[in-house]
């Protein structure tokens, strides 16, 4: 089965071509250049050097969440994109489940964490053994706080993984936790991760049709508290008006 996988989920962008558990080729940039300039010509660029066609392609796969709203909507618009004209089966892939299956060959706990703001992290818990990965927790946004709590429980060292990884480290350290740094050329967002969540999603037969796949933000977007927030302000004023004058 041939995979070609997008990850746009965060600063770093990159597409990867893969044939069952098999890379066969793989770009990454963290040049800071916005994704919508660099995806898709990265997906062509790919597939050209590889000697390959989209139409060779059996699934198209994508992070599909958590992570920056705008590069998951560039990440999910460039798969549906690809995969309408010839109704490929797609695949959304957590993007925290993405980057723990580049430390699934470790024994022991992964830990993805993104920065979230707000005091908050975007994070999964996963134990990794023989190649493989059992999560142990669903995709969410905590505070450090809680995760800490968590942690302090599990008793187990942690491998952090993601662009929330250092954050994460030094306020887990305070607090005494054994937590570890995955390598930095394993840290951050990989498209081949993707593509191995993808081919599990395969294995289950829960792909979707390119209609179908739709980002998950597990958390309004800043515009979307905004309005809520001002909703809720009107809401109150007509309510203190109806008060004075009832």
């Amino acid at each position: 089965m041939k995979i070609l996988a997008l990850e746009s989920s965060a600063v770093a962008c990159s597409v990867a071509v893969c044939e069952d558990e098999k890379l066969i080729a793989q770009t990454f940039q963290h040049s800071g250049l916005t994704h919508s300039r660099t995806l898709l010509p990265m997906c062509g660029d790919l597939l050209k050097n590889c000697g390959l066609t989209l139409s060779e392609m059996d699934v198209i796969a994508v992070a599909a969440g958590p992570g920056s709203f705008t590069g998951l909507r560039i990440g999910v618009a460039a798969a549906k994109g690809l995969a309408w004209p010839e109704d490929k089966p797609c695949a959304g892939v957590s993007t925290l489940e993405a980057m723990a299956w580049s430390l699934a060959h470790v024994e022991g706990d992964i830990c993805p964490v993104m920065d979230a703001r707000r005091n908050q992290v975007y994070n999964a818990r996963f134990q990794a053994g023989g190649g493989s990965l059992t999560r142990l927790c669903p995709d969410r946004a905590i505070s450090i706080e809680e995760l800490a709590g968590e942690l302090a429980e599990r008793k187990k060292t942690q491998i952090l993984v993601g662009d929330g990884a250092v954050l994460c480290y030094n306020e887990l350290t305070k607090r005494g936790l054994p937590v570890e740094l995955a390598p930095p050329h394993l840290r951050l967002q990989s498209a081949w991760g993707v593509a191995r969540g993808a081919l599990e999603l395969a294995r289950r037969d829960s792909l979707v049709t390119a209609a179908a796949l739709a980002p998950v933000y597990h958390r309004l977007s800043q515009a979307e508290r905004e309005r809520l927030a001002k909703e809720k302000e009107m809401t109150m004023k007509n309510d203190k008006g109806e008060e004075r004058h009832g």
